[in-house]
């Protein structure tokens, strides 16, 4: 029988193995030459953080480059989404820039 496994971005993959163990990773990073905080989701934050860096990302090219403020872990998708969620709201942000 096949089950299911988390994808990056919320879509899911039927496989016929285990399911693969993902951990998720929010992130937060600050650019160094302005005053702008990005927050973001994933589950490879070497390649996402350096994908910023390297100005891949249209969203946050004109900011880079960045440092990181924040990297958690997280073993399942909707915690690592609710604590994206959290940063991002005003009370999320004004933790993130006391830091």
């Amino acid at each position: 029988m096949a089950e299911l496994a988390d994808l990056p971005a919320g879509r899911q993959a039927r496989t016929t193995q285990n399911i693969i163990k993902m951990i998720y990773h929010v992130y937060a990073i600050k650019s160094e030459h302005k005053n702008y905080i990005y927050v973001g989701l994933t589950n490879n934050p070497t390649r996402r953080i350096a994908q910023h860096n390297n100005k891949k990302e249209k969203v946050t090219r004109c900011y880079a480059p960045f440092k990181i403020i924040i990297l958690e872990q997280y073993e399942t998708r909707p915690k690592a989404r609710l604590r994206e969620k959290y940063l991002k709201s005003g009370i999320g942000k004004e933790y993130l820039k006391s830091i």
